[in-house]
Formats: C-alpha cells, structure tokens, sequence
C-alpha cells in the first residue's frame, strides 16, 4: 500500500538566526511614524517622562498599539516585538508599560486624544495627496455624500473583579463602552467606557462620545461637509437629538439617521397604512430586496419635543429564520423597524434613506473586529488603567484603518483585520545586511509577498509632516 499526502520529516531545533516572525506589523510600526502619530504621542505622553530617561513614553503607547493592531491580547505580547530588536527596534519591558498606563490620567488621556486628531489629519491629508482622499460611505448601490458617524454601544465580559465593572442587561458582568466609528473608512473615532450597568439610550453619554468623535474630524472637513450620525433606538433620546441639530450653529451640517422602537401609536399608524404607499425595499448593491417594504409614517405619529423636520419611517419584511419577533409582529405576520430621520424632502428617495440607515448594522462588524484588536479584553483591576488600554485599543484600530487607506489595494483595501494579519503582518522574514543597509526578505513563495512589498514602498512615498 502507497501513503499518499506525505509531509517531509523534520529535525526541529531552536537556534535559529536572521529569522523575523510578523515582520509585516514593521508597516505599522513606519507608519505611526509617517503620520506623526509616534511624535504626537510623545509630545502628550513627555510629563510622563520627567528625567528624559528611559524608554520615550510615545513611542510605548506605540509600541502598544502596534501590538494590538497585530492581534496580541495582553501587554505581555510586546514580547513579540521586543524580542526582534533588528525590526522594532529598542521595545520597554512590560512592567514600563504598565506604569506607562498606570500614569495616564484624565487630563493625559486627553492629550492623547488630541494627539490622534492631530494624526488623523495628516492620514488625511496624505490621502487627498496620493490617493483620491477620504473613500465615499456606500448604501443601496450609491455614494452618500460626506462623512458618515456610527454610534452604538457593546458588552465585554470580565472574568475578574475590576473597578466599575457591574452586571449586564444580559446577566453577565463586566463593562458597556460606548463607541463611535467612521464609515467611510473604518476609523474609530471615540469610545467611552462604562459600567456593564450603564443606561444603553443615555443622552449625556452618546453628547460626549459624539463631542469627541467630532473633535477627531480635521477641521476641514468638520466644517461644510455633510455630517450624517447613525445610531439603534439607543440613540433616539431628545436630548441627543436637540444636539444634533444644534450642531448647525457651529457651522457642521449634522444629521441624524437613528433607530425609534415601536410603540402603541406607531402600531395604530402601521395598521391605517394603505397598501399602496409601501414601496419596495433596497439591497445594499441597489437591487430590490425580496419581501421587504417601507412606507412613511410622518405625520400620522406625533413627535413632541423632539427637531422640527423630523421624519419617521417605517420597514416591514417577511421575518427570517431565528427572527425575535414582537406579538404586533407575529400578528401581522411581517417583522417591523422604524427609525426617525431629518434628511429633508426631495433630497433621498424613500427607499434610499431606508436602506442608508440599515447600513448602520456594519458597525457591529467595526465592534466585533475592535474586540479583536483590544477592547475585548481589558488588562486591569483599575478603571483608569483599562481608561487608557481603550484609546490605545482605538489607535490600533485607526492604524490598521490607514493601511488599507493609504498602502493597500484590491480586496486587501476593504478585509477585515484577520485577513490582513494573516496575509500581511504576520509574513516570516529573513533579516540580511549589505551595502550598509538592512534588508527585511520575505520568502520568494509567501502568496502575498508582493502586496506586502508593495505597501512599504507606497509607505516611502508617503509625503511626511514637517516636525
């Protein structure tokens, strides 16, 4: 009998020399350094530094994200890079990281925000320079104009007693952060963490995380560019709303697309509907979608207090498999959705605004790849520390969000961080030196060896801040 799908027999040994594991995350590490983020993180981070000495507190923070953006899970995973000198450089030791985090204080978590902002502008600007700029937010087959915010909230289990975290709504413990990511590009723009018990439709929550987000966006384009804001029923509040829509006065054109839940006189207007204003519904490449319709209910449901303009509209659809359905729901027969919207008359059809705001559902997929990118677990028994972990958590995010802005192409430019660490950050490499300079081989048979070479060399092109 002949074997077949035989593998080679190997002597496995430990001594190897010139051998770089993950030597694709250098790509993040070089480009923290050309969007001057390293240099904005130092200058917020230096009074945590008060002798000069010792490794620059910046260049820590990141080392941090560039470990999470490369998926390690705990602070001692900077062993990864700081075991490869060659590539990374001189790394701190994971007790200098956790003082690092342990001194980063409200005011310097501050400073670290603003220092992202500072980042992201240049990340911009170097995409209007080299490539077409900041990507368009897509939804039922077209472009939206603008930039497109996305706001909604998630649980992370603790396994342990830390500080603030409390039980859930889902009968489990730990924290509720609350986020906001930018659609056209993945970026995640603010996160505040809160207790696992904290209100999910908290209006003074989503005006701060809404506040910062926009302090993320360069002032060029957070003034005289449509601002659309998306969020579930959490986001509904009046308050939060009223915001929105005072937003105007400081010159930013906000909008808001936000989920409404169903009540007693939404029902009743539902049930007078004719049949005939229910028109039917978009896929998001455009084309119809199977058993779904919209219809209007604006005016036929009353809305006191809440901006004058405000729309609500109404989806209804044959209830898929697993669907949680309500009575009103089973007794119809169709699942239903409502959300309320300020987007004028004339300027979307109906099916448009509709199918635009269930684009909203992407960041749940933004969420869960942040939790692989690390809020998904926090470090520390203290708030203030795991504080800290979050907006380091959101660098990483941004980081791997530049890449595929400013270095990648093709599927590459719009996978998720799985893919592209495995295809790209976690490629072996051979550390060789020649001619004075030190060169970073990736094997001649790796399959995406030339996406990867390809991205360093648009990384040089880059045109770099003035420091």
């Amino acid at each position: 009998m002949h074997t077949t799908g035989s593998r080679p027999r190997l002597v496995v040994s430990t001594d190897g020399r010139g051998v770089v594991n993950h030597a694709g995350s250098r790509l993040l590490a070089d480009l923290a350094e050309a969007t001057g983020l390293t240099h904005a993180f130092s200058d917020a981070l230096r009074r945590l530094r008060p002798r000069g000495t010792g490794h620059d507190p910046g260049r820590i923070a990141v080392d941090l994200a560039v470990m999470l953006a490369d998926g390690g899970e705990a602070i001692a995973d900077l062993a990864l890079l700081r075991d490869q000198p060659e590539v990374f450089g001189p790394v701190a030791s994971t007790p200098t990281a956790w003082r690092l985090l342990a001194g980063i204080d409200p005011t310097v978590l501050g400073a670290l925000r603003a220092a992202r902002a500072t980042a992201r502008e240049i990340a911009w600007l170097q995409a209007g320079e080299t490539r077409d700029g900041i990507p368009a937010s897509h939804a039922g087959g077209r472009q939206l104009p603008g930039l497109v915010l996305d706001i909604d909230a998630t649980l992370v289990t603790c396994h342990s007693e830390k500080e603030h975290a409390a039980p859930t709504y889902k009968h489990g413990f730990g924290y509720h952060p609350l986020l906001c990511f930018l659609d056209n590009t993945g970026e995640a723009l603010a996160g505040l963490l809160r207790p696992g018990n904290a209100s999910a439709n908290t209006a003074a929550d989503h005006i701060s995380v809404l506040d910062a987000a926009l302090a993320q966006i360069p002032d060029a384009h957070r003034h005289g560019t449509d601002i659309l804001i998306r969020a579930d029923s959490a986001g509904s509040a009046k308050a939060f709303l009223t915001h929105i829509r005072t937003l105007r006065e400081r010159g930013i054109h906000a909008s808001f697309s936000v989920g409404w839940s169903i009540t007693e006189p939404v029902r009743r207007a539902i049930r007078h509907l004719p049949e005939h204003v229910w028109h039917p519904a978009l896929e998001q490449d455009g084309s119809l979608r199977e058993g779904a319709q919209v219809a209007e209910l604006t005016g036929l449901v009353d809305l006191p207090g809440y901006p004058e303009g405000t729309r609500i509209i109404v989806r209804r659809e044959r209830p898929h498999p697993g669907a949680q359905l309500t009575l009103f729901d089973l007794d119809e027969g169709m699942r239903h959705q409502v959300f309320l919207t300020d987007t004028p008359y004339g300027q979307g059809s109906l099916q448009l605004l509709e199918v635009r705001h269930r684009a909203h559902a992407r960041i749940e997929d933004r969420i869960r790849c942040g939790k692989t990118t690390g809020f998904g677990r926090f470090p520390s028994r203290h708030f203030h520390i795991n504080a800290a972990w979050l907006e380091i958590s959101l660098a990483a995010i941004d980081l791997l969000a530049w890449t595929q802005t400013l270095l990648l192409e093709g599927d590459l430019a719009t996978a998720e961080p799985k893919k592209i660490r495995y295809r790209l950050l976690h490629a072996a490499a051979r550390i060789t030196r020649g001619a004075r300079r030190l060169h970073l081989r990736i094997a001649a048979t790796w399959p995406w060896r030339h996406d990867l070479a390809a991205a360093f060399a648009r990384l040089q092109a880059l045109p770099r801040p003035v420091t």
